[in-house]
């Protein structure tokens, strides 16, 4: 992995030292994903963010860095922070989906909420890899393409509801798997968030466009009241 040129090599081992634990808790978060929508969600990301938070402050404190080696620091700590949210959101789609074992899901719904977590975990994957490489053009293309992600969310909530309404006796069913749905659609945003802690890395600036959505969850209703959906964090956040 190339890195930008510092002021001691010590400080260049440091930081690719942080950058191969942020490339093994994203590993992490992938598994945690996969494992999810299997309902077998036994790692802990938190631990690994706690550790590289630690070896950051560590590090600022020892060498002092400044500038753009400081924003290297900062942005892997972000990265980590979002990293975290992720295996959060992912252990809470565990628990859902734990939750309606056995019961008869709707196929459809099963498959758009499977198609969601692929395109979700290729996110996570290219934005980890545009970290790593240092790749701006890719994060930006990541950041963008959260789009897709939103109009599946939306998607699958509407099919999700008309669910609810033909068959009452299927809220409870329809209710977890809408929060599967918009759990994912978290996910993307924290991989956005990410992109963006990429591109203030690499051009220590933000990015000066708004960025695009396409979640209309909040927009939808049953039975005439607005159906608005919160994505769950895990600790209460």
């Amino acid at each position: 992995m190339a890195l930008p040129a510092h002021t001691t090599k010590s400080f260049d081992s440091d930081l690719a030292e942080l950058a191969r634990a942020i490339a093994e808790m994203g590993g992490l978060a992938e598994r945690q994903i996969a494992e999810a929508i299997a309902a077998l969600t036994t790692r802990d990301s938190g631990r690994a963010q706690r550790n590289i938070e630690e070896r950051a402050i560590e590090i600022i404190a020892r060498r002092q860095p400044v500038a753009g080696d400081l924003r290297q620091v900062i942005g892997i700590l972000r990265i980590a922070n979002e990293v975290e949210r992720i295996g959060d959101l992912a252990k809470n789609i565990g628990k859902r989906i734990i939750a309606i074992d056995g019961e008869d899901t709707p196929r459809t719904s099963m498959s758009g909420v499977n198609h969601m977590a692929t395109l979700m975990l290729a996110q996570l994957r290219d934005v980890l890899d545009s970290f790593a490489r240092r790749d701006v053009a890719k994060a930006v293309e990541v950041w963008t393409r959260d789009q897709e992600i939103d109009q599946l969310c939306t998607s699958l909530s509407q099919e999700l509801l008309a669910y609810m309404m033909e068959r009452p006796d299927g809220a409870s069913l329809g209710a977890h798997l809408m929060f599967c749905t918009k759990n994912l659609e978290r996910m993307g945003d924290h991989a956005t968030n990410i992109a963006e802690a990429v591109h203030y890395m690499v051009k220590g600036e933000s990015l000066s466009r708004d960025r695009p959505k396409a979640d209309l969850t909040s927009m939808l209703s049953l039975d005439g009241g607005t159906c608005e959906l919160r994505a769950e964090s895990g600790r209460g956040r």
